[in-house]
């Protein structure tokens, strides 16, 4: 199972066992040292940018714009 299609099963869940799960999740972080979290929220904020650099970059060629040119920005 892939992290979508656990995600996805996650969300069809009742909102009071999403609660529970999220409530289990959070504190298994706490087994996580600083230097560990600071690593796994640093691969979280590079995938965001790419993710969000990707779609800028497919909004401007569809656009018929210059990618090149955006990139220079």
């Amino acid at each position: 199972m892939n992290l979508a299609q656990l995600e996805a099963e996650v969300f069809s869940l009742p909102l009071q066992d999403r609660a529970a799960l999220v409530q289990r999740l959070l504190l298994s972080l706490e087994e996580v040292s600083e230097s560990e979290f600071e690593r796994l929220w640093g691969e979280e904020s590079a995938r965001r940018v790419a993710d969000f650099t990707s779609a800028c970059n497919k909004t401007i060629e569809q656009e018929g714009l210059p990618l090149d040119e955006w990139r220079s920005f």
